[in-house]
């Protein structure tokens, strides 16, 4: 029987306080929705607070089955005020809670022991607690576990030592065209797009870069092959989650035994659906 693959996502988990309500957010958990929906054993490892707001958060992860291991701790669970400028969202993420404090627990090295692919990005790496956790959890998980950094830029809490830090422990990157521009002024690249991302291939670990560039396109870079594939035009809802949802199609096809190209097209495909639904977490039909 084929082994079900253990995908985890750890980082930030937060209530996004949207226009039209709120809803539980942070791109590592949304990762693990859309891995989860598609067939993995999927993990959330995070923080919330001992609050109200942390009780309702892990009430709604139960809802949805998502596996999570996440710890109770005396800050306050994280919240996000997201403001729409014709449909383009803008955050004020409030800082000293829950998920700056994730720690490093039993139950946490547990489930990244066996795990197959880990999501991380930047944001969580904002606090030294939480960013020692991460880098901790990346050394205990497997040598062939797939260490995927979705660098997902939220200013100001990024640096040119933080994105460095990442690439080092990364073997895998995805990166949008805008997050491109400030990684090539921070750190000196020169070149298209694409001859940023074939330099990034031979000087880090990498075994694949990602480039999404929304409506317009996505690429997919290893040593040896390139996949650039369109995107579908589809009736948009809302973009919330498609990034996330592209991650966990891509890296559920790859650990599935898809090729570059087939998996490349799954993402594409999931990620488009997922913009016609509202929110991070559609139903999968």
């Amino acid at each position: 029987m084929e082994k079900t693959p253990v995908i985890v996502g750890i980082g930030e988990l937060l209530w996004d306080e949207l226009p039209t309500g709120r809803k539980v957010g942070g791109a590592p958990v949304n990762f693990v929705y859309h891995a989860s929906q598609l067939g993995a054993e999927s993990y959330a490892i995070s923080a919330v607070g001992t609050d109200d707001l942390g009780d309702k958060i892990v009430e709604e992860l139960d809802k949805y089955n998502l596996k999570h291991v996440i710890e109770r701790v005396d800050f306050p669970t994280g919240t996000v005020q997201v403001t729409l400028d014709k449909g383009n969202p803008s955050y004020h993420i409030q800082e000293d809670v829950a998920w700056d404090n994730i720690s490093v627990t039993p139950e946490a090295v547990e489930v990244v022991r066996r795990a197959d692919a880990i999501c991380f990005g930047s944001l969580a790496q904002r606090s030294p607690v939480s960013s020692g956790t991460i880098y901790t959890l990346l050394s205990m998980a497997p040598q062939t576990a797939i260490r995927y950094f979705d660098i997902n830029l939220r200013r100001p809490y990024y640096s040119k030592e933080v994105i460095l830090q990442s690439f080092e422990a990364a073997n895998m990157l995805k990166i949008n065209v805008e997050e491109m521009k400030e990684v090539r002024i921070m750190l000196n690249l020169t070149g298209s797009d694409d001859e940023i991302c074939r330099q990034l291939l031979s000087t880090y670990k990498f075994r694949y870069v990602i480039l999404t560039a929304g409506a317009a396109y996505s690429k997919v870079f290893s040593h040896d092959e390139t996949s650039i594939m369109d995107t579908p035009a589809v009736n948009v809802t809302d973009t919330v989650g498609a990034g996330d949802a592209f991650s966990g199609a891509f890296i559920s096809g790859i650990l599935s035994g898809k090729s570059i190209e087939e998996a490349h097209r799954f993402a594409v495909v999931t990620a488009a659906y997922v913009c016609t639904k509202a929110g991070a977490w559609p139903p999968y039909e």
